[in-house]
Order: structure tokens, then sequence, then C-alpha cells
């Protein structure tokens, strides 16, 4: 029996950070490890221009994001890891699924509606500023999705929308041309969002991010900034409303984050907590991060690795395709 096929893309703007790590790319991995699936990831390039017009600043995110999932432990044997805009297959695809799309469904996404509400309330014109990528950014996610006959799709909840209309796009494909297309399923992960240095979400929307590979010093530096109360050395603290506990917690063993939850009873001093903090996250990420410069710095083999994803994603996508092809008119004459 052909294992189930999993798919999941990474956008390609800004530095994979610690929540990045813990809600994502942790898990990701150590699923693909297990064999289970037939795991697909791909970097989401061409999704990165809807949000970023900054060239240098895409390509160096794409850049590190690569690095970042290969010094993590990545088997590009046994998973297909690939550039989005190497498979030019799939904007084909985007095309086609198009023109058998209504427009009304676009009109329901979730992140062109909150643009327009956001004009509105501004008295700008209601579609100040939407470009046509924003606006059908949902047909690109599904032809991402629907060119390799994903079935499952690892989301957050405000992506759950995106897999509906994926799945809307495919049986009306389905409908007008004959069954071409499994219907995807999100699978929703509730790894909990870890907090940033302000204490909301971490984010780079925030600017509250904790980069994942930084040098030691600046690693401590950024966990010095964590927001803390002014509880002094020996007065108890609360972990549960506690940033620095909620970030030891995503790193500890379950021994360990007993342990700090009780040095947090007993008062520990703020200081010394985030000195703990710095500790353990430096010493797990020390060997990845190592990993992770050398193979900044290699290009070629970059660049090999995803050549390589891209042909195993093409030997996919061009039977597809011409199945597809074919199903709409689009064949050759003999």
């Amino acid at each position: 029996m052909a294992k189930q096929r999993v798919l999941t893309g990474i956008t390609t703007t800004g530095t994979p950070h610690l929540g990045n790590y813990v809600g994502a790319i942790r898990p990701a991995i150590a699923e693909s490890q297990r064999g289970e699936f037939d795991a697909f990831f791909f970097l989401a390039d061409y999704h990165a221009l809807i949000k970023s017009h900054e060239p240098a600043k895409v390509h160096q995110s794409s850049r590190e994001i690569a690095a970042t999932w290969l010094a993590l432990g990545l088997d590009t044997d046994s998973t297909t890891f690939y550039r989005q805009s190497d498979v030019p297959e799939i904007t084909e695809l985007s095309w086609i699924l198009t023109c058998v799309c209504a427009k009304g469904l676009m009109n329901r996404s979730h992140a062109y509606k909150a643009a327009v509400q956001a004009n509105e309330e501004n008295g700008d014109d209601p579609d100040f500023g939407v470009t046509m990528g924003l606006f059908s950014y949902p047909i690109l996610m599904a032809a991402d999705i629907l060119m390799f006959n994903a079935s499952k799709v690892p989301v957050g909840r405000d992506q759950i929308q995106h897999i509906e209309m994926a799945r809307d796009m495919a049986q009306r494909f389905n409908h007008l041309y004959g069954d071409t297309f499994i219907l995807p399923e999100a699978v929703v992960d509730d790894v909990a969002v870890l907090s940033g240095l302000d204490g909301r979400k971490m984010s780079k929307s925030y600017g509250n991010t904790i980069p994942l590979f930084l040098p030691e010093k600046k690693l401590q530096k950024h966990i010095n900034k964590v927001k803390t109360n002014l509880l002094e050395p020996g007065e108890p603290k609360d972990p549960d409303s506690s940033t620095v506990f909620e970030i030891w917690k995503a790193f500890a063993t379950p021994a360990e984050a007993v342990g700090m939850r009780q040095k947090f009873a007993d008062g520990i001093a703020w200081g010394q907590a985030k000195k703990d903090l710095f500790e353990l996250i430096n010493t797990q990420l020390a060997p990845a991060r190592e990993r992770y410069e050398a193979i900044l710095a290699d290009g070629e083999f970059l660049e090999a690795e995803l050549k390589k994803g891209a042909e195993k994603a093409r030997a996919q996508a061009a039977p597809m395709l011409a199945k597809v092809r074919k199903a709409v008119g689009l064949a050759a004459f003999q």
C-alpha cells in the first residue's frame, strides 16, 4: 500500500526563529524521520513575492531557510525538498485552476477581506494596495497541493480556509473534467505558539523573535531581553504566566520542566532563570548551528540539494500536468 503524501510549504520571508523551530520545523523533521509518510517540503518563494518586494531579502531568506532544514537533519534522500520556483508545472497548474475557480471564492479569503477592511477603516479605496498576488494566493497554494496529490497538509488554524478552497477547486475540476485530483485534508497541529521577547506571539511582523542560529553572545543578549515582571530574587514566581518558563518548557525534558517549575516556586532570580535558559538552548542548538554556518556558506551544496529535490518533484509533476492538460483540451494533435 502506497504511503500517504504529506506536503509542507515554508514561505521564504525572514530568518527562522525559535517559534518556527518548535512549532513547525522540529515536529516536521521528526515526522519525516519516522518514514510513515511520503513527505514533500518546499520553499514557497513565489508566495514570498506577495509579501516582499525586496529581492535581496527573498533570496537570503531562501538560503537561510534551506540551510536551516538541512542543518537540523532533514534527509533529502527519503523526502522531496525543493524550491517552488524550480517546478514550473506548479505555475501552469495555477493558471488552469484560476480558470475554474469562482471569483466569489477568492472574495471570501481571510487575507483579502482583512486588507479590504483595513482600507475601509482608513477611508481608502477597498482594494488600495491589494495585488492580484494577494487576491489569488489561495489558487497558487491549491496548485502547490494538487500538483502532487497531497492527501495531508499540516497547517495552522489560520490556514484551514485555504485547504478548504483547494478542495473546492479540486472538486470543481473533477466535476468538469473527470476524477483527477485527490481532495486534500488539513492536519491542524495544535502545538502551543511560542511567545516572543515582548510576551506576544513570536512573529517577524512583531519584531520580537529570537533567531534560531544566533551566535552564542547574541543568543544570550536576546534571551536577556525576554520580558519579565518586577518580582525580586526569593519571591515565588508563576511559571504559567512567564515567557521564560514557556520557552524553557519547549526545549526541556519533562524532568527539567518539573525542576524549573520548582525553582520558580522557590523564587529563582530572573537573571539566573535567563542564564539557565540560554545554556539549555545553546547546548541543544550548538551542533546544528555549526552545520548551519557551514551549509549557509556553501552555495554549491545548497543548490545541488535543491536541484536534486526539484528533479524528484518534477518527475511527479510532469505526468500530473500532462493528465491535466489532456483533460482540459490542451493535448497534442497526434
